[in-house]
């Protein structure tokens, strides 16, 4: 709801596709700052009192947003509140997100070498949630008013904080110094098939952004459809995104981390330069969802690799410099939103998806070549005891080829 919700709320409240896409980049850019010191709390305080922290704070954030909007409605007023909305929420929501991902990698560590399904099952309760998420914006916002989806976000946010489970074990990083950026970013180097991976995908979020910033744009101004049809558009990609996680599953138990994730690319890709030259909302919508069906094949195979390959006690600090890496390309696509006038953004994206396709392709030709080891955690896993009940099956995924 945050993600979607609030550029449709600066949608409708100013009326405006620069101010939308300035939202967009508003609410990305400060995230990025947040990563500096994201991490390091994670390590040094554990991922539950983080998680709760951010939820309650982010609560309180949008219920004052939707008792001032309920009072100002409209104008300039209403339109600093929902801009400066963009970049508060954008903060309190990576805080949460590093800390429930720092749990999950954890979760993925003691199965061992089912550390692919645990992810897909968390990706799939992601999943879930931005197919509900969208669509209920843009639901609440055309029949209920700003301040309904507001207090709504609150909701859930405080909902979540009253669910989230109590420290059952010491930080992470309580013992530890080994803790910030400079560590992260000194590890990931230290991982090649990890750092090529999130090379990759850094050019494959160019695309990604522009489209999830242009979409409102697009769908409302170009299109002129409602603020629930944008948010449709985005419930139906997630849609394809946890069926596209189920099925990478059970591909990876049977071919391995790499071949699912060259086909995942390369779905991504050809779906992206599709949608440069739709001109419909059918269109958008059907190849959207394809996209990101390719995108959560993608999204299994990093976070497998990410909690194989970093080791536990630098966890939070490398899983910190990742994200980060990962979500450079969005608030330079809002700006850029912001700066292209409407009619061109069909060239912008068609631009972007070229840049995509060279990225992964670069970047899973590479993987293809190192070798199937790794300083920190194996990346091919070894057969168990337990695992013969099959004649050649292994315990878990292989997560890159044999090369002879």
């Amino acid at each position: 709801m945050t993600t979607y919700g609030i550029p449709l709320l600066v949608l409708v409240t100013t009326g405006s596709a620069g101010l939308t896409g300035l939202a967009f980049a508003l609410e990305w850019l400060p995230r990025l700052g947040a990563f500096m010191v994201a991490g390091t709390l994670v390590d040094r305080h554990g991922t539950a009192r983080v998680f709760r922290a951010a939820c309650v704070l982010r609560a309180l954030v949008v219920l004052t947003a939707a008792l001032l909007l309920t009072v100002h409605d409209a104008g300039a007023l209403a339109e600093v509140i929902v801009m400066v909305l963009a970049p508060v929420t954008g903060v309190l929501t990576e805080f949460s997100y590093v800390a429930a991902e720092t749990a999950g990698g954890e979760a993925s560590r003691t199965a061992g070498g089912r550390a692919h399904r645990v992810q897909s099952v968390l990706l799939a309760i992601d999943q879930s949630a931005m197919l509900a998420g969208p669509v209920v914006s843009g639901l609440l916002l055309k029949h209920g008013g700003p301040a309904v989806m507001l207090s709504t976000l609150a909701g859930f946010s405080l909902l979540a904080a009253v669910l989230s489970p109590r420290q059952r074990s010491h930080p992470i990083g309580a013992t530890s110094e080994k803790s910030g950026l400079r560590v992260g970013w000194r590890t990931l180097r230290s991982l090649p098939a990890l750092a090529w991976l999130v090379g990759g995908l850094l050019v494959s979020n160019v695309a990604i952004g522009i489209l999830q910033a242009a979409m409102p744009v697009i769908v409302v101004t170009e299109l002129g459809r409602s603020s629930a049809d944008a948010g449709l558009i985005w419930s139906a990609a997630a849609v394809a995104s946890l069926l596209a996680v189920t099925a990478a599953r059970r591909a990876i138990d049977r071919w391995g981390l790499w071949p699912v994730g060259t086909v995942s690319a390369a779905i991504a890709a050809t779906a992206t330069l599709a949608v440069a030259q739709a001109d419909s909302y059918r269109g958008y919508l059907l190849l959207i969802a394809v996209l990101m069906a390719g995108e959560g094949g993608l999204t299994v195979v990093l976070r497998t690799m990410r909690s194989h390959l970093i080791p536990r006690d630098v966890f939070g600090s490398t899983l910190a410099v990742t994200i980060l890496v990962l979500l450079l390309p969005f608030p330079a696509a809002g700006l850029l939103v912001a700066a292209v006038p409407s009619s061109q953004l069909g060239e912008a994206i068609a631009a972007a998806a070229l840049l995509q396709a060279l990225g992964l392709a670069t970047a899973f030709s590479r993987l293809r070549t190192l070798p199937a080891t790794s300083p920190n955690f194996p990346l091919r896993e070894e057969p168990t005891a337990h695992a013969h009940h099959h004649a050649g099956r292994t315990a878990g995924p292989r997560l890159l080829p044999d090369h002879h």
